[in-house]
Protein backbone atom coordinates (compact mmCIF):
# COMPACT_ATOMS: atom_id res chain seq x y z
CA UNK A 1 0.00 0.00 0.00
CA UNK A 2 1.34 3.49 -0.73
CA UNK A 3 2.72 5.63 2.58
CA UNK A 4 -0.24 8.97 1.93
CA UNK A 5 -3.64 9.55 2.59
CA UNK A 6 -5.06 6.59 1.26
CA UNK A 7 -2.85 4.44 3.20
CA UNK A 8 -4.22 6.22 6.25
CA UNK A 9 -7.19 5.01 5.00
CA UNK A 10 -6.45 1.21 5.69
CA UNK A 11 -8.15 -1.33 7.93
CA UNK A 12 -6.15 -2.22 10.90
CA UNK A 13 -3.32 -5.28 10.48
CA UNK A 14 -4.10 -5.18 6.30
CA UNK A 15 -0.46 -5.11 5.75
CA UNK A 16 -0.12 -6.18 2.33
CA UNK A 17 3.37 -6.95 0.43
CA UNK A 18 4.03 -4.38 -2.00
CA UNK A 19 5.91 -6.29 -4.93
CA UNK A 20 9.21 -7.48 -4.72
CA UNK A 21 10.21 -7.67 -8.57
CA UNK A 22 9.29 -5.29 -11.25
CA UNK A 23 10.11 -3.99 -14.74
CA UNK A 24 12.39 -1.43 -15.02
CA UNK A 25 11.67 0.35 -17.94
CA UNK A 26 13.03 -1.84 -21.19
CA UNK A 27 16.05 -3.19 -18.99
CA UNK A 28 14.23 -6.16 -17.91
CA UNK A 29 12.96 -6.80 -14.09
CA UNK A 30 14.57 -5.75 -11.12
CA UNK A 31 14.52 -6.25 -7.16
CA UNK A 32 13.11 -3.29 -5.61
CA UNK A 33 15.59 -2.91 -2.89
CA UNK A 34 18.78 -1.77 -4.54
CA UNK A 35 22.36 -1.46 -3.50
CA UNK A 36 24.81 1.75 -3.70
CA UNK A 37 28.12 3.07 -2.38
CA UNK A 38 28.80 6.48 -1.69
CA UNK A 39 32.51 6.65 -1.44
CA UNK A 40 32.67 6.17 2.13
CA UNK A 41 31.28 2.66 2.90
CA UNK A 42 33.53 0.07 2.97
CA UNK A 43 31.64 -3.07 1.16
CA UNK A 44 33.97 -5.62 0.21
CA UNK A 45 33.59 -7.41 -3.31
CA UNK A 46 32.25 -10.64 -1.26
CA UNK A 47 29.98 -8.36 0.31
CA UNK A 48 28.35 -7.18 -2.90
CA UNK A 49 28.61 -10.71 -4.33
CA UNK A 50 26.96 -12.32 -1.55
CA UNK A 51 24.03 -9.97 -2.15
CA UNK A 52 23.58 -10.45 -5.76
CA UNK A 53 23.09 -14.13 -4.72
CA UNK A 54 20.87 -13.10 -2.75
CA UNK A 55 18.88 -11.47 -5.57
CA UNK A 56 20.36 -7.72 -5.22
CA UNK A 57 20.19 -6.94 -8.78
CA UNK A 58 20.13 -2.69 -8.95
CA UNK A 59 23.90 -1.58 -8.17
CA UNK A 60 24.52 2.08 -8.07
CA UNK A 61 27.99 2.58 -8.14
CA UNK A 62 29.38 5.76 -6.04
CA UNK A 63 32.44 6.08 -8.61
CA UNK A 64 35.46 5.72 -6.79
CA UNK A 65 36.79 2.26 -6.97
CA UNK A 66 35.88 -0.12 -4.28
CA UNK A 67 33.80 -3.78 -3.37
CA UNK A 68 30.65 -3.02 -5.70
CA UNK A 69 33.03 -1.89 -9.17
CA UNK A 70 35.15 -5.03 -7.98
CA UNK A 71 31.95 -7.17 -7.76
CA UNK A 72 30.74 -6.28 -11.00
CA UNK A 73 33.79 -7.44 -12.77
CA UNK A 74 33.76 -10.49 -11.23
CA UNK A 75 30.12 -11.13 -11.75
CA UNK A 76 30.67 -10.95 -15.43
CA UNK A 77 28.88 -14.50 -16.03
CA UNK A 78 25.80 -13.14 -14.02
CA UNK A 79 26.08 -9.55 -15.90
CA UNK A 80 23.05 -9.59 -18.06
CA UNK A 81 21.20 -10.24 -14.97
CA UNK A 82 22.28 -6.99 -13.39
CA UNK A 83 21.19 -3.47 -13.74
CA UNK A 84 24.23 -1.01 -12.95
CA UNK A 85 23.95 2.21 -12.49
CA UNK A 86 26.40 5.21 -12.43
CA UNK A 87 26.61 8.96 -11.82
CA UNK A 88 28.09 11.23 -14.66
CA UNK A 89 29.68 14.46 -13.55
CA UNK A 90 30.51 15.15 -16.61
CA UNK A 91 28.75 18.64 -18.18
CA UNK A 92 30.11 18.17 -21.72
CA UNK A 93 29.54 16.15 -24.82
CA UNK A 94 33.70 15.34 -24.68
CA UNK A 95 33.90 14.62 -20.27
CA UNK A 96 30.54 12.53 -20.80
CA UNK A 97 32.70 9.93 -23.10
CA UNK A 98 35.79 10.14 -21.42
CA UNK A 99 34.00 9.54 -18.15
CA UNK A 100 32.07 6.80 -19.30
CA UNK A 101 34.77 4.95 -20.89
CA UNK A 102 36.67 5.08 -17.66
CA UNK A 103 34.11 3.92 -15.69
CA UNK A 104 33.63 1.19 -17.99
CA UNK A 105 37.10 0.10 -17.69
CA UNK A 106 37.24 0.42 -13.71
CA UNK A 107 34.01 -1.93 -13.47
CA UNK A 108 35.01 -4.36 -16.44
CA UNK A 109 32.42 -4.10 -18.58
CA UNK A 110 31.31 -3.38 -22.26
CA UNK A 111 28.27 -1.36 -21.14
CA UNK A 112 26.84 0.82 -18.25
CA UNK A 113 22.73 0.20 -18.05
CA UNK A 114 22.04 3.36 -16.68
CA UNK A 115 24.01 6.56 -16.81
CA UNK A 116 22.92 9.01 -14.67
CA UNK A 117 23.44 13.23 -14.79
CA UNK A 118 24.38 14.11 -11.13
CA UNK A 119 22.60 16.41 -9.08
CA UNK A 120 21.36 18.71 -11.93
CA UNK A 121 19.68 21.33 -9.51
CA UNK A 122 18.99 24.00 -12.14
CA UNK A 123 17.40 25.11 -15.08
CA UNK A 124 20.93 26.25 -15.95
CA UNK A 125 22.56 23.13 -15.26
CA UNK A 126 20.28 21.26 -17.48
CA UNK A 127 20.19 23.58 -20.73
CA UNK A 128 24.02 22.78 -20.54
CA UNK A 129 23.51 19.27 -20.57
CA UNK A 130 21.02 19.22 -23.03
CA UNK A 131 23.14 22.18 -25.41
CA UNK A 132 25.12 22.37 -28.04
CA UNK A 133 28.12 20.12 -26.92
CA UNK A 134 26.51 19.48 -23.12
CA UNK A 135 26.82 16.16 -22.04
CA UNK A 136 23.74 14.82 -23.36
CA UNK A 137 25.39 14.64 -26.69
CA UNK A 138 28.29 12.15 -25.47
CA UNK A 139 25.65 10.04 -23.75
CA UNK A 140 22.85 9.91 -26.03
CA UNK A 141 25.80 8.74 -28.79
CA UNK A 142 27.21 5.87 -26.13
CA UNK A 143 23.24 4.73 -26.24
CA UNK A 144 23.44 4.32 -30.11
CA UNK A 145 26.62 2.66 -29.67
CA UNK A 146 25.20 0.47 -27.42
CA UNK A 147 27.81 1.19 -24.14
CA UNK A 148 24.57 3.07 -22.20
CA UNK A 149 21.33 1.91 -22.34
CA UNK A 150 19.23 4.01 -20.71
CA UNK A 151 19.80 8.17 -19.36
CA UNK A 152 18.44 9.15 -15.99
CA UNK A 153 18.78 12.40 -13.66
CA UNK A 154 19.77 12.75 -10.25
CA UNK A 155 17.74 16.10 -8.46
CA UNK A 156 16.81 17.31 -5.26
CA UNK A 157 14.72 19.49 -7.27
CA UNK A 158 11.75 17.44 -7.61
CA UNK A 159 9.06 20.24 -9.76
CA UNK A 160 11.96 20.88 -12.30
CA UNK A 161 13.07 16.92 -12.85
CA UNK A 162 9.34 16.29 -13.10
CA UNK A 163 9.46 18.67 -15.99
CA UNK A 164 12.88 17.51 -17.17
CA UNK A 165 11.14 13.88 -17.42
CA UNK A 166 8.81 15.06 -19.66
CA UNK A 167 11.64 16.44 -21.98
CA UNK A 168 11.82 12.87 -23.96
CA UNK A 169 15.43 12.94 -22.82
CA UNK A 170 15.21 10.21 -19.93
CA UNK A 171 14.51 7.50 -19.29
CA UNK A 172 14.35 7.64 -15.17
CA UNK A 173 14.79 10.06 -12.23
CA UNK A 174 16.42 9.46 -9.38
CA UNK A 175 15.17 11.52 -6.36
CA UNK A 176 15.23 11.17 -2.19
CA UNK A 177 12.43 10.05 -0.55
CA UNK A 178 11.67 9.19 2.83
CA UNK A 179 9.03 9.86 5.38
CA UNK A 180 10.45 13.12 6.44
CA UNK A 181 10.72 13.78 2.84
CA UNK A 182 7.60 12.79 0.81
CA UNK A 183 6.91 15.40 -1.75
CA UNK A 184 7.05 13.56 -4.44
CA UNK A 185 4.06 11.99 -3.97
CA UNK A 186 2.84 15.00 -4.97
CA UNK A 187 5.49 16.43 -7.25
CA UNK A 188 6.99 13.66 -8.95
CA UNK A 189 4.96 10.15 -8.79
CA UNK A 190 1.58 11.13 -10.68
CA UNK A 191 4.04 11.76 -14.00
CA UNK A 192 5.70 8.98 -13.53
CA UNK A 193 3.42 6.99 -13.01
CA UNK A 194 1.91 8.05 -16.61
CA UNK A 195 4.79 8.10 -18.19
CA UNK A 196 5.72 4.75 -16.84
CA UNK A 197 9.27 6.21 -15.73
CA UNK A 198 11.51 4.33 -13.46
CA UNK A 199 12.26 5.99 -10.42
CA UNK A 200 14.99 5.05 -8.07
CA UNK A 201 15.28 6.50 -4.54
CA UNK A 202 17.97 6.96 -2.01
CA UNK A 203 18.81 8.87 1.13
CA UNK A 204 15.85 6.57 3.01
CA UNK A 205 17.04 7.31 6.59
CA UNK A 206 17.22 10.71 6.24
CA UNK A 207 20.78 10.35 7.12
CA UNK A 208 19.94 8.38 10.11
CA UNK A 209 18.10 10.73 11.56
CA UNK A 210 14.65 9.02 11.07
CA UNK A 211 16.31 6.18 13.54
CA UNK A 212 17.03 8.70 16.67
CA UNK A 213 14.29 10.27 18.97
CA UNK A 214 12.91 13.88 18.59
CA UNK A 215 11.78 15.79 21.55
CA UNK A 216 8.17 15.35 20.61
CA UNK A 217 7.55 11.96 20.70
CA UNK A 218 5.23 10.06 22.40
CA UNK A 219 6.06 8.40 25.53
CA UNK A 220 6.88 4.46 24.69
CA UNK A 221 7.72 5.52 21.15
CA UNK A 222 11.12 3.75 19.93
CA UNK A 223 12.10 5.06 16.46
CA UNK A 224 12.46 2.12 14.03
CA UNK A 225 14.96 0.58 12.74
CA UNK A 226 16.99 1.10 8.95
CA UNK A 227 15.15 -2.07 7.20
CA UNK A 228 11.78 -0.63 8.73
CA UNK A 229 12.52 2.55 6.70
CA UNK A 230 13.41 0.79 3.47
CA UNK A 231 10.73 -0.89 4.12
CA UNK A 232 8.50 2.40 4.36
CA UNK A 233 9.68 3.24 1.05
CA UNK A 234 9.22 0.17 -0.53
CA UNK A 235 5.59 0.20 0.27
CA UNK A 236 5.25 3.47 -2.28
CA UNK A 237 4.53 1.58 -5.51
CA UNK A 238 5.52 4.42 -7.27
CA UNK A 239 9.02 3.92 -6.34
CA UNK A 240 10.77 1.36 -8.60
CA UNK A 241 13.88 0.68 -6.43
CA UNK A 242 14.81 1.77 -3.57
CA UNK A 243 18.77 2.26 -2.43
CA UNK A 244 20.18 1.18 0.54
CA UNK A 245 24.23 2.06 1.09
CA UNK A 246 25.48 0.04 4.39
CA UNK A 247 28.63 0.82 5.67
CA UNK A 248 29.91 -2.93 6.01
CA UNK A 249 28.54 -6.55 6.55
CA UNK A 250 26.66 -6.35 9.56
CA UNK A 251 24.30 -3.44 8.22
CA UNK A 252 24.08 -4.81 4.92
CA UNK A 253 23.31 -8.27 6.43
CA UNK A 254 20.88 -6.33 8.36
CA UNK A 255 19.21 -4.59 5.26
CA UNK A 256 19.08 -8.29 3.41
CA UNK A 257 16.58 -9.11 6.27
CA UNK A 258 13.94 -7.28 4.19
CA UNK A 259 14.14 -9.87 1.38
CA UNK A 260 12.73 -12.91 3.48
CA UNK A 261 9.47 -12.56 4.52
CA UNK A 262 8.87 -9.67 1.75
CA UNK A 263 5.66 -7.94 3.99
CA UNK A 264 4.08 -4.40 3.93
CA UNK A 265 2.92 -2.29 6.57
CA UNK A 266 -0.01 -2.12 8.17
CA UNK A 267 -2.14 1.01 8.74
CA UNK A 268 -1.14 2.05 12.52
CA UNK A 269 2.91 1.60 11.93
CA UNK A 270 2.44 3.58 8.76
CA UNK A 271 0.77 5.94 10.77
CA UNK A 272 3.58 6.19 13.26
CA UNK A 273 6.12 6.38 10.59
CA UNK A 274 4.58 9.09 8.98
CA UNK A 275 3.96 10.99 11.69
CA UNK A 276 7.57 10.81 12.84
CA UNK A 277 8.90 11.29 9.76
CA UNK A 278 6.85 14.86 10.47
CA UNK A 279 8.68 15.52 13.67
CA UNK A 280 12.32 14.67 11.96
CA UNK A 281 11.44 17.36 9.40
CA UNK A 282 10.59 19.49 12.46
CA UNK A 283 13.71 19.06 14.61
CA UNK A 284 16.58 17.57 12.48
CA UNK A 285 16.45 20.63 9.92
CA UNK A 286 14.20 21.34 6.71
CA UNK A 287 15.17 20.09 3.47
CA UNK A 288 12.84 20.54 0.53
Amino acid sequence: MLPGNDARQQQAGDAVAPPKIVAFGRLGTVCRLGLATRGNTSLTCDDVLDAIERGINYLNWCGHSDGLSRAIAEASARRRELIVATQLQARTADEARREIDAQCRTMGTDYIDVVTYYYVESEDQWQAIVGPGGAAEGVEAAVTEGTVRAIGLTSHQRPLAARWAESGRLDMLMLRYNAAHRGAEQEVFPLTRRLAMPVVTYTGLRWGALMRSTPDDPAHFHPPTAPQWYRFALCQEAITTVLMAPNGRRELEENLTLLEPWQGIDAAQLAAMQDHGDRVRRHAGHFP
